[in-house]
């Protein structure tokens, strides 16, 4: 199971996006057994054996150079965010030594709390909030207890409580793919994290959705993401999630959620900040 499998399964949902044609190759025969990109059409374009390639998708070539890895990475079309993630997933077979549990310094919970008009969550690399301040509360899970030690896991949340998250996202399935996109950035840094792999376990069980698109393995910067919200109260907001990773880079980073200025988005986030104001102890 993941990650241990992770390099291949990338690798195949990356070769089933291509065609011979889009390679420069003759279609062949009209029915394929599988879609997509054979090894054996990617390895020559890639300069490297059948033999060899397919080793790679079975995780038995730990010592994969860079040069080979960009190679591959040529033909398949990869971004940069989905090269980047290549190499990380090469070095898995590498390491993955334990990790260890995510504890968040009081100095984060603090800069949290300091935003006042803006929405802001500490996370962590599996996708829990670890802290958050009222508003963030207010516009993200508002039905959880905002005192209660232990906090949401946001991927857990959308796709298990998909009446309320569907109701959340204007673009429910840009927001399920950025999730994943999450978890896969997560798995490719940090291997030995058994929660973050037990996590992936029970929402390939109980998610018929994620196991969907989970498939397809998306990759993403999740840095800076703009995104449409509904609130029942003051309406549809577009707001910038900025991420800022912290510095020892243990997959923790805080979230701030912002508004353009002037926008009606500004003007009813404002109002919500007005109202999360008014109610609070």
């Amino acid at each position: 199971m993941y990650p241990g499998s992770a390099l291949g399964e990338f690798l195949r949902s990356r070769r089933a996006r291509l065609r011979p044609e889009d390679v420069g190759l003759s279609p062949g025969v009209k029915h394929r057994r599988v879609a997509g990109l054979r090894r054996e059409e990617l390895a020559p374009l890639a300069g490297v054996s059948v033999g060899y390639y397919t080793r790679l998708e079975q995780g038995q070539s730990p010592n994969v150079s860079d040069e080979v890895l960009d190679s591959i990475a040529r033909v398949l079309r990869l971004d940069d965010d989905e090269l980047a993630h290549l190499h990380r997933l090469a070095r898995v077979v590498q390491a993955r030594e334990r990790v260890r549990p995510e504890r968040l310094r009081p100095g984060i919970e603090l800069l949290v709390d300091s935003f006042t008009e803006a929405p802001a969550i500490a996370v962590g690399r599996r996708g829990d909030i670890l802290a958050w301040n009222r508003l963030a509360h207010a516009l993200l899970a508002p039905h959880y207890d905002f005192d209660a030690e232990e906090k949401p896991n946001f991927v857990r949340v959308d796709f298990l409580e998909t009446e309320f998250s569907r109701g959340l996202y204007v673009d429910w399935e840009q927001k399920a793919r950025d999730d994943i996109a999450y978890l896969e950035g997560s798995l490719s840094r940090f291997p030995g994290d058994e929660g973050l792999a037990a996590l992936v376990e029970e929402l390939l069980a109980l998610s018929p959705e994620f196991r969907g698109m989970w498939t397809e393995h998306p990759v993403a910067n999740c840095a800076s993401i703009s995104r449409g919200y509904r609130h029942p109260e003051v309406g549809v907001m577009t707001l910038t999630a900025e991420l800022l990773r912290t510095p020892d880079d243990e997959g923790q980073g805080v979230t701030v959620f912002q508004a353009e200025p002037g926008s009606p988005s500004r003007e009813r986030l404002r109002r919500l900040a007005e109202l999360v104001a008014a109610t609070a102890p």
